[in-house]
């Protein structure tokens, strides 16, 4: 066996190629999501075995549910050149391997979640997977222009699981930290899917810009960032966050604004992935303000 390969029952799989099957990129962010919604669970130091643990099992949980992605998209991704050099199309990965990869991890997971951080979390993290892997995937993406909008549920999960993993159970913080990536989550896609929308189209998935057009599209785009600009202010009127989040979250959800309305008055798609690339961005710094400002405070209060 050469470096750099991994034997799955009898067949020899480049690693590089099961890595790809797990959409690193996409789970960057869930985890960083994720550790977030530890932190800011915590009033102090989260427990060494419960923050490891718990970015494990739901990094592994996302993985496994990505690798279900590829497999059942490989006729999709097939046809659309964003994903047709993806390890199932290009034929680098088996389908039969790609689905113990995915069974592997996810048995992974669940016994990392459920022996060293709780059952809540892991119960929770199971169904995220399913609502990505099975719900959106399979039913969702193929059955309505509203797809990503439903199936966001599942993507807007990670904070959630981050708090129920310090804490043991749901409260207001955790539901508002889920409806802030539940309603970032359609802008965000949707401005992809303009660009993308001939590919989608000769694949034949519903996504808004095939069944309503352009236009229509980039309207709820904006309408989205709206709401999300509204959603973001919920931490500081709940009193969950502080002036330094406040100044983050307006200044950014202006912004985003502003990109969605220069989108929405632009030609074509010329704008799209901009707009896209700057939505990462925003959800990204947001967060990290939700988490200077948790910092900010504790440290005041430990001053005074």
């Amino acid at each position: 066996m050469a470096t750099g390969e991994i034997v799955i029952g009898r067949h020899v799989v480049p690693w590089r190629r099961l890595y790809d099957l797990t959409k690193p990129k996409v789970v960057f962010l869930i985890l960083f999501t994720a550790l977030v919604g530890m932190l800011l669970a915590s009033p102090g130091l989260v427990p060494p075995v419960t923050l490891f643990a718990g970015l494990a099992g739901i990094g592994l949980a996302a993985a496994s549910g990505a690798a279900i992605n590829h497999i059942v998209d490989q006729r999709i991704d097939a046809l659309m050149e964003r994903t047709q050099n993806r390890p199932l199309p290009t034929g680098d990965v088996d389908p039969r391997q790609a689905i113990l990869f995915a069974v592997s991890l996810m048995v992974v997971s669940m016994t990392l979640l459920g022996a060293f951080v709780n059952a809540l979390t892991a119960i929770l993290t199971f169904i995220a997977m399913i609502g990505y892997a099975v719900i959106y995937t399979v039913y969702l993406k193929r059955a309505t222009p509203q797809n990503i909008v439903w199936g966001g549920a599942a993507g807007a999960a990670p904070p959630l699981l981050g708090w129920t993993a310090v804490t043991g159970e749901l409260g207001t913080e955790a539901l508002l930290l889920f409806l802030i990536i539940f309603i970032w989550t359609p802008p965000h896609f949707w401005a992809l899917a303009i660009r993308r929308r001939d590919e989608y189209a000769k694949a034949g998935v519903p996504m808004l810009p095939v069944t309503h057009g352009i236009r229509f599209t980039k309207q709820q785009v904006l309408l989205y960032t709206l709401m999300l600009l509204a959603v973001s202010l919920l931490p500081f009127v709940t009193r969950m966050s502080g002036l330094l989040y406040l100044a983050g979250a307006v200044s950014l959800g202006l912004v985003f604004v502003w990109r969605a309305f220069q989108l929405y008055r632009s030609e074509g798609d010329a704008l799209a992935m901009k707009t896209f690339a700057w939505s990462i961005y925003y959800l990204t710094l947001l967060f990290a303000f939700l988490l200077a400002d948790h910092y900010a405070r504790l440290l005041i209060r430990w001053l005074l």
